[in-house]
């Protein structure tokens, strides 16, 4: 049986990714873990909060503490309920350290992450890619699926290819993954620059290997500025498609000068994106 975790703040459940999470480990017949982040340093208030209030500081901050803590129990409550509901096998761990070490720590050990695309672990909101989640692509240690803040179940699969070994990885970690995804529409994607033929890169070698994995895959190819090609193929995409890249290769240095693919669909688009790569 594989090992699913899904990342929540308590302070700010993503239903999302608790329903991908159950998607998912239904799909993938997975144990599911909750990992609620219970940050100590994460709290539902600022200190500016704090010097507003009139009477005792002491018994305001023991209350707003005491409201912290009822959330994140009712978010662990939530997950709890659902997953009994969909009768999926499930367990809870309530990290209460450093959230993102916390997270990677736990990637070590599990086949693959899910995890809202807005998840900052903190009061404030950011346009995706998050801080947070740039952090975790980063370092982390297993497949990620970074997901939108808002649920629809999956139909269709689009692989990202462009001849680079992480594309390939990403197919694999995501065939070994999910063979139960193996029946849905399976579609083949690559972007080339308009001066680039449309032959797929490396094409012998791909489709005999996407043969014994994805045998009713569909190809496409692209051409034109490629970020701009697979943002626009994608969003007109009719069915709910879940997309499969490779990304986070380059160094932190590389990625000042030039945005990640997964970057670029995460700002653009609200699909969930499976992302996979070797280092």
């Amino acid at each position: 049986m594989k090992k699913i975790i899904a990342a929540f703040d308590g302070l700010s459940f993503s239903e999302s990714t608790k329903d991908y999470s159950i998607f998912m480990a239904k799909h993938m017949e997975a144990h599911l873990v909750g990992i609620l982040l219970d940050d100590v340093t994460r709290h539902s208030y600022s200190v500016a909060e704090l010097t507003k209030y009139a009477g005792s500081f002491d018994d305001h901050l023991e209350e707003l503490n005491q409201k912290d803590k009822d959330a994140r129990n009712q978010a662990a409550e939530n997950f709890v309920r659902d997953c009994q509901q969909a009768g999926v096998n499930y367990s809870i761990h309530r990290d209460k350290n450093v959230a993102l070490q916390e997270l990677l720590h736990e990637s070590i050990y599990a086949d693959l992450l899910i995890v809202d695309s807005k998840e900052t672990m903190t009061r404030f909101e950011e346009i995706p890619p998050t801080r947070f989640i740039r952090d975790l692509l980063t370092d982390v240690q297993c497949p990620v699926l970074v997901v939108p803040s808002s649920y629809k179940p999956v139909e269709n699969i689009v692989f990202l290819y462009d001849g680079e070994p992480s594309s390939v990885h990403a197919v694999k970690m995501f065939s070994y993954l999910m063979p139960g995804f193996k029946n849905f529409d399976i579609e083949f994607l690559c972007a080339k620059g308009e001066d680039e033929s449309l032959h797929l890169p490396e094409n012998k070698l791909m489709k005999e290997f996407m043969k014994r994995h994805y045998p009713k895959a569909t190809y496409v190819v692209i051409k034109g500025f490629i970020e701009d090609k697979i943002v626009s193929y994608l969003a007109h995409q009719k069915k709910e498609s879940l997309v499969v890249l490779g990304a986070y290769r380059r160094s932190r240095m590389s990625r000042l000068f030039r945005q990640s693919m997964a970057d670029v669909l995460l700002n653009h688009l609200k699909l969930p994106l499976f992302i996979a790569h070797n280092k």
